[in-house]
């Protein structure tokens, strides 16, 4: 049996992680640490989960918490992480973290666009980005693994397999994505307040978004070259789901539409999580809403000379919280797809 505590469980990362795990015959979740519900049931926030789920929340103690679990997955704010998982680590325990702070192989990048110091750098070798289609044997033996952004995700998972393959320039990359009101978190500030984002489609962080550094690190890694890239999101109607279109210039004019999708079936092989569509479909929300599946389409525009790629997921499923058991389920042996297989909600 592993023992899995979570900090920060009330958020809504937090939230989906205990729905997804609560049931599971081979993970307890033996402490839910939320500052702002301490001694309240966890039901008593999510009441759905009532008679499923019922632990009390603990207070944030390290050394009380330290001694409940093996395995914790944090979901707290930027600059915060930093200030819990050294105590962690030095009592040996395996950790997942959400927050930005041990995403960056490069502190300077972090500090300039979160705009804050650093609370751990020696932890920043140690740390190893928690995407398993490209990470997975790194996460198998990782003490400290940082699960990626919601958008990173959505995006480097769209345009991997055209850049790994020299499909298209390393340059010039624009993508235009749209996440679910769910991906600002539990929280009451007024732009995500009901009568200001019903009915209503806006984008925001526009050419400063905090994300745009971590798409950059990671497919610079994947082709070996500096990448820059445009990146506009946008705020969506809906609950959950988040769409990524990125267009991408062609360097091998002699690959057909079916060439490139070929490569994208080849390039995810085996990957439980990773839906290739056929040719002449694309993805939609609706459709990975509620999993930890990604569906990706291609599209080719002859006329610009340009790929056009679609992916969608949940932005609180592969986007975060089911890809952070997906990374668990590895670093602890267990079937990397158990308790993850179940289907979008469609409705």
């Amino acid at each position: 049996m592993l023992n899995l505590g979570i900090i920060g469980a009330t958020g809504y990362v937090g939230a989906e992680i205990v729905r997804l795990l609560a049931l599971r015959d081979d993970v307890k979740i033996t402490t839910v640490v939320s500052n702002s519900f301490v001694g309240q049931p966890f039901s008593s926030v999510y009441p759905s989960l009532r008679g499923i789920y019922d632990k009390v929340c603990d207070k944030l103690d390290i050394d009380v918490v330290a001694q409940k679990a093996d395995f914790f997955i944090t979901a707290l704010p930027h600059g915060v992480s930093t200030t819990v998982i050294p105590g962690l680590l030095e009592k040996g325990k395996r950790v997942i973290d959400h927050s930005g702070d041990f995403r960056f192989r490069d502190i300077k990048t972090y500090e300039k666009w979160y705009k804050v110091t650093h609370g751990a750098p020696e932890l920043i070798d140690k740390a190893v980005y928690g995407l398993p289609e490209l990470y997975r044997d790194e996460i198998k033996t990782a003490s400290l693994v940082a699960d990626p952004g919601c958008y990173p995700t959505c995006s480097v998972m769209g345009i991997a397999p055209a850049l790994k393959n020299k499909v298209v320039s390393h340059q010039d990359i624009v993508i235009n994505a749209v996440s679910g009101v769910s991906g600002a978190g539990r929280k009451s500030d007024l732009p995500y307040a009901f009568c200001e984002t019903d009915e209503n489609f806006k984008a925001y962080g526009v050419a400063n978004h905090r994300h745009t550094p971590e798409i950059e690190q990671e497919l610079s890694l994947l082709c070996g070259e500096p990448v820059m890239v445009s990146f506009t999101p946008h705020l969506a109607p809906m609950k959950r789901g988040m769409l990524a279109t990125c267009y991408l210039n062609l360097i091998n004019q002699e690959l057909s539409p079916a060439d490139i999708h070929s490569i994208y079936e080849d390039y995810y092989k085996g990957e439980p999580f990773v839906r290739i569509l056929p040719l002449g479909q694309l993805p939609e929300t609706k459709y990975v809403a509620g999993s930890n599946y990604i569906d990706i389409g291609i599209a080719v525009d002859t006329r610009m000379n340009k790929l056009i790629v679609v992916s969608a997921l949940d932005n609180l499923g592969k986007g975060s919280a089911s890809q952070a058991i997906q990374a668990l389920n590895i670093m602890a042996g267990i079937d990397e797809t158990k308790g993850l297989l179940s289907p979008g909600l469609y409705l």
